[in-house]
């Protein structure tokens, strides 16, 4: 460790890091440095989900090598005049028969009240983003010329795909330019030096690009792809992360630089010190997203895994590129604010500390009060609604979704979204008599069929992805199951979004207790200790609920208004700030066992959050803000992670870790390292720590 340590931070090896960190990050860019994600989520459901066996045996149809789009036409006034009408379909048979892929297309379909036409274009599928962008104008050209007074959207299968593709064009770069605006300002303000911000946002700025490449490769190598989602919450984690590892790397340091004249020695007092806490805490956060492989669902394990890799790499970069980028420059890197060797120690005078004081003078009171306000803002969890539909899991509505909506209202509620099932051809018959008369059905139609299988379609008397659309979608599976050989099949856009949602809450029943049971044990061989790690694990799960609860009250406001959280919401919150949580914690508690072997646990935690409170509260801070940047990328679900992940980082940074954390282990007292029994290294040492933090002025 020690020829470790010089290596990073002696004046005659610690260039070659940087040097080594930049050939590395050249050869990643020259090789796969031009990748995007910029796709929408995609579903991501494993095989045996029943939606995707309709879909697979759906290849086997003659309308598999098509796709559709639907064009809508909405009078803007009154209704729909024969004029108009006339005018839609010479433009279907015109124009738009041309373009479509049978050379054909229906006349215009009418809703009952005369305000709303529907024409169904087939087509050839199209993989190209910018010549199924151009078909998309062509399309709208066509279906538009010569109408007046009449609203056009452009929706459907075709619709979707053009417009989700538009809505991610350039989220990455908007993404990473915010963050960086973000980091950038936070780091003025904690540092308040004109040029020591820009060591880490340079360091972590190209740990964040060089991560994302990384992430890429190993995803392809096991056949995962990466979609803007992901990455976008990869870029976030590993700026908020880094950012995180270097403020407290930097605090340290500038606290070894007063006690030590040589700063390559004081860089290796400050990585001793923090090393382990980062290498720790980055760890938990790793293990905790790897946990996410074991999902169903492929967006959860790509999510997982892209964010492991990023994590590792942030700590990579905060350990050895870092360290070795501070030590080029002198004690001039803190400008206006130099720690000169030999200057008072900034800990004895921090307001930390008084606050420590205090909170150890009564601490049965402020755990109780913490813990009442803790549960008074996660009342809103008897409140929240999980689950969005496709339509409104965006910001701002695509002209698909408009469409979508249009449809909705003008002809019957599923028919937008039709269940399509799959049964054996001598079933169909019965299949569709069973399916006419169930509840929610509005109509079932034999459709295409094969030498062996038939597809019924089937429209629901219920709005696409909800309840009773769901409710309807069981009733279904069940009655097929009794009809013939029972090997009929459901599927549609509400069958996929139902058995999204069932394998969501499979993950969660599965992935949370295990990153509950992880972090524990990381924290138990962390500390040696088993009543400090519940306790710390308690905390952080009580912020957790908190900032759901918090949450769910501001998402009602009419900022927002949502009608609800996203199924995978949840898992992804508890997942960051129960990792991350519990990094803020293991920066203090680590501290405080260090101090504790000198002061005793009442004074060393007095200590450690007198040394740690500044720094912590910048990185909580500064993580809530990066988070909360996931508000400039267009998906709700991707706002909603950001808004809870910031707000219970902020709960976490302010409320648990300065207040609730100090005062359980004041409560406890040396039982908080049970079964250890810390025994003090020098008693005399003990007494002056504590009479030096007694007779500080500013109590700390």
């Amino acid at each position: 460790m020690s020829g470790l340590l010089r290596f990073l931070t002696s004046a005659k090896t610690s260039w070659i890091m940087l040097v080594l960190a930049a050939l590395a990050a050249a050869a990643l860019f020259t090789i796969a440095g031009g990748e995007e994600s910029e796709t929408a989520p995609s579903v991501g459901l494993p095989d045996s989900a029943e939606s995707v066996q309709v879909d697979q045996l759906r290849d086997e149809f003659p309308s598999a090598d098509g796709t559709s789009a639907l064009l809508v036409f909405a009078a803007e006034d009154g209704k729909l005049d024969a004029d108009t009408l006339a005018r839609i379909n010479e433009n279907a048979t015109g124009e738009l028969a041309d373009i479509s892929s049978d050379g054909f297309v229906p006349p215009a379909q009418v809703s009952e009240d005369g305000t709303v036409a529907l024409v169904v274009v087939p087509l050839e599928p199209e993989s190209d983003v910018a010549a199924q962008r151009e078909r998309a104008e062509e399309l709208r050209d066509a279906a538009s010329a010569g109408l007046d007074g009449v609203r056009v959207y452009l929706t459907g299968a075709e619709g979707f795909e053009v417009d989700i593709a538009a809505v991610f064009a350039g989220a990455d770069f908007t993404l990473l330019l915010t963050t960086v605006i973000v980091v950038a300002v936070l780091l003025l303000i904690t540092y308040r030096s004109p040029w020591l911000w820009l060591v880490p946002l340079v360091v972590i700025g190209l740990a964040d690009a060089l991560a994302g490449i990384v992430a890429r490769q190993v995803a392809s190598a096991v056949g995962v792809q990466l979609d803007a989602s992901v990455t976008g919450i990869l870029s976030v984690l590993v700026f908020g992360a880094g950012t995180n590892y270097a403020l407290l790397l930097i605090a340290r340091y500038r606290d070894e630089l007063r006690l030590h004249e040589s700063r390559r020695v004081a860089m290796q007092r400050a990585l001793r010190g923090a090393g382990p806490a980062i290498i720790a805490s980055g760890s938990t956060v790793a293990l905790a997203l790897l946990t996410l492989l074991l999902a169903e669902l492929a967006g959860n394990r790509a999510l997982g895994l892209a964010c492991a890799v990023g994590i590792v790499v942030a700590m990579i970069f905060a350990l050895f590129v870092l360290p070795a980028a501070l030590v080029l420059f002198g004690r001039g890197l803190f400008w206006p604010y130099i720690p000169r060797f030999g200057s008072p120690d900034a800990i004895a005078r921090s307001v930390w500390g008084k606050l420590g004081r205090g909170v150890s003078k009564r601490p049965i009171v402020v755990a109780t009060s913490g813990f009442i306000v803790l549960g008074v803002m996660a009342s809103g969890l008897f409140f929240v609604q999980t689950g969005l539909s496709q339509n409104d899991r965006f910001l701002q509505k695509p002209e698909a979704v408009q469409g979508q909506e249009v449809l909705a209202e003008a002809f019957s509620a599923g028919t937008t979204s039709p269940a399509v099932v799959i049964v054996p051809l001598d079933e169909a018959d019965e299949a569709a008599s069973t399916l006419s008369d169930l509840d929610g059905v509005d109509t079932a139609t034999i459709g295409e069929t094969t030498d062996e299988l038939a597809q019924i379609n089937v429209t629901l008397n219920a709005s696409a992805e909800t309840e009773e659309a769901f409710a309807t979608i069981e009733r279904m599976r069940v009655a097929l199951d009794g009809v013939g050989t029972g090997e009929g099949l459901v599927g549609g856009l509400d069958a996929q979004a139902l058995d999204v949602t069932n394998a969501q809450a499979r993950d969660q029943a599965l992935i949370i207790p295990l990153i509950l049971v992880l972090v524990l044990i990381v924290l138990v061989v962390l500390l040696r200790a088993i009543v400090a790690p519940l306790l710390l694990l308690l905390a952080v799960v009580a912020s957790f609920f908190s900032a759901i609860g918090l949450s769910w009250w501001l998402f009602q406001t009419p900022l927002f208004g949502f009608p609800a959280i996203d199924t995978n919401v949840l898992l992804f919150s508890f997942l960051f700030l129960v990792a991350l949580g519990v990094d803020y914690s293991i920066f203090l508690v680590t501290r405080a066992k260090e101090e504790s072997e000198q002061l005793g646990i009442t004074q060393g935690m007095i200590r450690a959050l007198a040394a740690t409170g500044a720094v912590i509260t910048s990185a909580g801070i500064l993580l809530a803000a990066v988070f909360a940047v996931l508000g400039v990328l267009p998906l709700i679900t991707l706002t909603q992670i950001g808004i809870i992940v910031c707000i219970g980082v902020l709960i976490d940074t302010l409320l648990v870790r300065t207040v609730v954390v100090p005062a359980l282990a004041f409560i406890t007292k040396d039982a908080f390292w049970w079964p250890r029994k810390p025994k003090l290294r020098d008693a005399d040492a003990a007494a002056r720590g504590a009479d030096a933090l007694a007779r500080t002025p500013s109590g700390g």
